[in-house]
C-alpha cells in the first residue's frame, strides 16, 4: 500500500515511516521544509516527498486521495497558541477524511491522552472527559465518527511520556529545570502516574493498526500503564546528583511553569485490549531504565 504519513520527520513519525518501508509500503510523506525532506528521505530516496504543511488543505486533500492510507502524526507544537493549532489540526483532518470518504481506506489519527478522566484506570473504551476541555479530544470524536461514512478511521492514543533517545518533550523539560532550579521537584506526593511508551514500540503500533485495525476503533500506544512521578523525579536526582523534594502545589507553577498543569495529572492507561486485537506487545527499554541510560 501506499501510505501518506504527516508528522514523517517528527520523533515518532520517522520510525513510523522506516517501519512502513520494512514492511514493503510505499510512503507518501509531508514535508514541510528543505530538512525535514532530506531527513525522511534519508531512509529510502523513493519516498515521495509531499511539499506543504498542515495549513494546505488542497495539498493535503490530493495527497490522501492518492494514497491507500493515511497516518496523520503532524501536529503544531506552539503550546502558547494551543488552541488555535488544535483547531489548524482539526480542520487538517477534515480535508483528508473528506477526501477519502467512502473509499474504506485506513486513516490513524495520533491523539495523546490527558483528555480522560483523573484517578482511573483508563481503556480504550473511555471517551474524553467532558469537564476537561480538549479540543484534540473532540476531533478524535469526529475522526471516528468517519466509520459511518466509509472510511476505516482509528485512533491511536499515545502515552504522556513517549521516551527514547532524542525526546525533546517532557522528560527533557524536566531535567532542565531540575538543572536551573538545583533539585528534582515532584508536586505534592508524587504518587499519581503517568503511562509511557518507547518511540519504537509506539511505531510498531501504527503498522499492525494498519493492517489488523477495525473502523471506530481506539488503540493505546501504552507500554507501561502508569509511572509515579515521584519516581521520575528520583531518576533525574539520582543521575544529576541532586536532592529529591516535594513541591507544594501552590508553588508548582512557579517551580514548574507551565509543565505543572501535566505534572498533577494521574492518567492510568490500560492497552489490553489494543495488545489482544492487534498482537502489539511492547519489547523496548522501561522509561526509567531508558532515562538512566539515554538521558544524561
Amino acid at each position: 500500500m501506499k501510505i501518506f504519513v504527516t508528522g514523517a520527520s517528527g520523533f515518532i513519525g520517522f520510525p513510523v515511516v522506516s517501519d512502513l518501508i520494512q514492511a514493503g509500503h510505499q510512503v507518501a510523506a509531508l514535508a514541510r521544509s528543505e530538512e525535514s525532506a532530506r531527513k525522511i528521505l534519508s531512509l529510502d530516496p523513493k519516498i515521495d516527498i509531499v511539499r506543504g504543511n498542515l495549513e494546505d488543505l488542497d495539498t493535503l486533500s490530493k495527497a490522501a486521495a492518492n494514497s491507500d492510507g493515511v497516518i496523520h502524526l503532524g501536529f503544531i507544537h506552539e503550546f502558547d497558541r494551543y488552541d488555535e493549532c488544535c483547531e489548524i489540526d482539526r480542520i487538517a483532518n477534515l480535508a483528508m477524511l473528506k477526501a477519502i470518504e467512502g473509499t474504506n481506506k485506513p486513516f490513524i489519527y495520533a491523539n495523546g491522552t490527558f483528555m480522560l478522566p483523573d484517578g482511573k484506570i483508563s481503556d480504550e473504551e473511555q471517551r474524553r472527559d467532558p469537564s476537561v476541555h480538549n479540543l484534540r479530544g473532540e476531533t478524535e470524536e469526529i475522526v471516528l465518527a468517519h466509520k459511518d461514512k466509509g472510511v476505516r478511521a482509528m485512533v491511536i492514543r499515545l502515552a504522556a511520556t513517549v521516551h527514547g533517545k532524542g525526546e525533546q518533550a517532557f522528560i527533557p523539560i524536566l531535567i532542565e529545570i531540575a538543572k536551573s532550579r538545583k533539585v528534582s521537584g515532584y508536586i505534592g506526593t508524587g504518587q499519581n502516574v503517568w503511562p509511557a511508551v518507547h518511540r519504537l514500540d509506539a511505531a510498531r503500533l501504527f503498522n499492525l493498526a494498519l493492517i489488523r485495525g477495525s473502523a471506530g476503533s481506539v488503540y493505546h500506544g501504552v507500554a507501561e500503564q502508569g509511572v509515579k512521578i515521584r519516581d521520575i523525579a528520583q531518576a533525574i536526582g539520582a543521575s544529576l546528583n541532586l536532592p529529591v523534594v516535594p513541591i507544594d502545589p501552590e508553588e508548582a507553577s512557579t517551580h514548574f511553569g507551565s509543565l505543572a498543569a501535566f505534572l498533577v495529572r494521574d492518567t492510568p492507561l490500560s492497552s489490553e485490549k489494543t495488545r489482544a486485537q492487534l498482537g502489539w506487545e511492547p519489547r523496548e527499554l522501561n522509561l526509567l531504565d531508558d532515562m538512566r541510560l539515554n538521558y544524561f
